[in-house]
């Protein structure tokens, strides 16, 4: 029989994307040109972060900057525009793919 072994008592959970991101039921993590992005649900006002939006039919990410968005494109969305903009959640996350990288392979 024995005795258990001491060495479970400093025996860590596996990590995963899902643990390190804190991704929960209401996470979305969405494909974009460089990888992933984790996106958690706009439920109030956001004051800052890169935010996901929705402006003219189209999904952006933008930077909230005071009182105005700034899109990655430069663009700046202010004043009576930001009246049409839907913001879908707040980036918590961006996971880039590392096939793109270009590094030799180990």
């Amino acid at each position: 029989m024995g005795f258990p072994s001491p060495a479970k008592d400093y025996v860590e959970p596996a990590l995963s994307p899902e643990v390190l991101c804190g991704v929960t039921a209401n996470t979305r993590i969405i494909e974009t040109e460089s990888g992933y992005a984790v996106i958690e649900p706009a439920t109030s006002k956001p004051k800052d972060g890169i935010l996901l939006i929705l402006c003219d039919g189209r999904t952006q990410f933008a930077k909230l900057m005071g009182h105005s968005l700034i899109t990655d494109d430069g663009e700046a969305i202010e004043g009576a525009a930001l009246e049409e903009v839907e913001v879908l959640g707040r980036a918590t996350f961006f996971i880039n793919r590392t096939s793109d990288d270009n590094c030799p392979a180990m």
